[in-house]
């Protein structure tokens, strides 16, 4: 898979493109889908299969309050669009303020025209893109018409076990409730967060149970507080079942102290400092409560490790 972040760079490619435009934040369920009829209808005209996505959410741009917080960060989602082995070639777009004023018209002529040689466009029924959002499904099969390519606009698809519509959307929503079984069943895997893992206050060695403190990027989505059945991936691609604490620390910080991700990796010694680590959320074990001494704490890490053991059916 090409990744190019400059389109005028690049000349067009010989037999014109199938393409789908988004932001692509998870590489879902329902994104996978589209990457397979992009993969079908591109070995079927013999084009490049090709994904347009952005370096950075568009609503950070033009509503910044509102913007939602990422499912991947963008080396994440390009290594999950490879993944699929259904794209060709992946096209970054910067987008700024300057993107985001940009007519649809416009955008048409010179990414999908100009650039990609677009024969076939696939997005869902309710894309939106230009100038104040004025670019949709109907303006695009307009252009095509006039410009030589189809548009395939395609609806949601359904989640496993009748979980309703996949969306970005709907998985903020798992995630922000804690339920990360839910959220990893419409993306087809385990949420993930990066980061490198920093010093902490050694406060868990101390206890007995020595946790790499994971430094996620802010704009990232974590999922609520709480405690948590998972995995820590080191960066040689070794995996450790962990049981993860993602909260504020009660039991020794005062309410209101910035959340820490820390993951004690069972059955293993060594140093983990200035790795970039990925922690994977399986199950959630428990809220996030204040202990009266350090004793209960340490018993009740003593049984979070026991569940987590379960929950991943790892032995001792």
């Amino acid at each position: 898979m090409d990744v190019v972040t400059d389109l005028g760079a690049m000349p067009p490619p010989r037999a014109g493109s199938t393409v789908t435009i988004g932001s692509y934040d998870g590489v879902h369920l329902g994104h996978r889908a589209v990457l397979g009829e992009l993969r079908r209808l591109a070995d079927a005209t013999g084009t490049a299969a090709t994904v347009v996505t952005f370096d950075r959410h568009p609503a950070t741009v033009v509503r910044p309050e509102a913007a939602p917080k990422m499912l991947t960060g963008l080396d994440q989602r390009l290594e999950l669009l490879e993944a699929t082995g259904s794209v060709d070639l992946v096209v970054v777009i910067r987008f700024d303020w300057e993107r985001s004023q940009e007519e649809p018209e416009d955008f048409v002529e010179e990414i999908l025209v100009d650039g990609l040689h677009a024969r076939t466009v696939i997005v869902g029924e309710d894309f939106r893109f230009g100038r104040q959002r004025r670019g949709d499904v109907g303006l695009l099969r307009a252009a095509g018409a006039r410009r030589g390519f189809e548009v395939v606009g395609l609806g949601l698809v359904d989640g496993p076990g009748g979980a309703g519509p996949v969306s970005s959307t709907a998985i903020r929503r798992l995630l922000a409730a804690g339920d990360v079984e839910g959220a990893g069943a419409l993306l087809g895997r385990p949420h993930e967060v990066r980061g490198p893992v920093a010093g902490g206050d050694h406060r868990g060695a101390d206890l007995g149970f020595p946790t790499a403190n994971v430094e996620v990027p802010p704009d990232v989505l974590l999922p609520g507080p709480g405690i948590y059945a998972g995995w820590f991936v080191r960066e040689d691609d070794t995996r450790w079942a962990s049981a993860i604490s993602l909260g504020v620390r009660p039991t020794f910080h005062p309410a209101g102290s910035p959340l820490v991700l820390e993951a004690y990796l069972l059955d293993f010694t060594g140093d983990l400092y200035g790795e970039k680590g990925r922690v994977r959320f399986f199950r959630r074990l428990r809220d996030e409560v204040r202990f009266d001494s350090a004793d209960a704490l340490v018993a009740q890490i003593t049984a979070d490790v026991a569940a987590t053991r379960e929950a991943l059916a790892v032995d001792r």
